[in-house]
């Protein structure tokens, strides 16, 4: 699904882009924003309050597998391209396997099976959970409403994107194409109503792609996402 998520959304910016005849910087913050779902730092929390723990395993492959690795391989291969100056292939290359994240992900599955001292384990997992508090301040610290000047269109067409046809669009290919219904399905296509993602959102500030609107993108669009959330928990009850 994030896969699907992405690549949908690139084209759709990009077609809309070239209509529309945006910025590139704003271009890039679309597809970033709105192509990537907030799977971990919302989508957890949410999928256990909706549908329990045993969800927990599904949304944990969806995001790890799925929205991280889009982000540490094709996101940051959209943010060197639409970031001021070129980019050639070998240095956007070497940006997408120098990420950090990548390559944490590369090393935890190296060292499944590696058994840690208790007292490791306490202090890797206090270092996590500084995680989310740190890039919800990183990018909440930058959120300005007066900012919606200038970025309120591009700002209704991509939450517009993310919260509902993205997810509507995912639903009738599961459903209408795939004819699948089952709960799995229900809580992928549940992470996929979520908000805009917070890591891809720091890339794009890190790369200079529009920063007000990706601020006012993350803000604005997580708040709505606990609005909108609830809705698509009722919709995919009834498949």
């Amino acid at each position: 699904m994030p896969w699907m998520l992405f690549a949908i959304g690139a084209a759709f910016f990009w077609v809309v882009a070239k209509a529309t005849r945006l910025s590139p910087s704003t271009t890039g913050a679309l597809i970033l924003s709105g192509g990537l779902a907030n799977t971990s730092f919302v989508g957890l929390p949410m999928i256990e309050t909706f549908y329990g723990r045993d969800g927990m395993a599904i949304g944990i492959l969806i995001d790890q597998l799925g929205t991280y690795l889009v982000l540490s391989t094709l996101g940051i291969a959209i943010a060197s391209i639409y970031s001021a100056g070129a980019n050639s292939a070998g240095d956007i290359l070497k940006r997408v396997f120098t990420f950090p994240p990548l390559l944490a992900l590369l090393l935890a599955l190296a060292l499944m099976n590696i058994e840690y001292p208790e007292w490791l384990e306490n202090v890797l997992r206090r270092l996590g959970d500084t995680l989310s508090p740190l890039a919800l301040v990183s990018v909440g610290l930058q959120l300005r409403l007066d900012q919606l000047r200038g970025n309120r269109s591009p700002l209704v067409l991509g939450l517009s994107f993310k919260l509902l046809f993205a997810p509507l669009l995912l639903a009738i290919l599961y459903v209408g194409v795939f004819r699948a219904t089952s709960e799995v399905i229900r809580i992928t296509l549940f992470e996929a109503a979520m908000g805009p993602q917070i890591g891809g959102a720091i890339v794009a500030i890190q790369h200079g792609l529009n920063p007000p609107l990706i601020t006012l993108m993350v803000g604005v669009g997580i708040a709505l996402s606990f609005v909108t959330l609830p809705m698509w928990w009722y919709a995919l009850q009834m498949l």
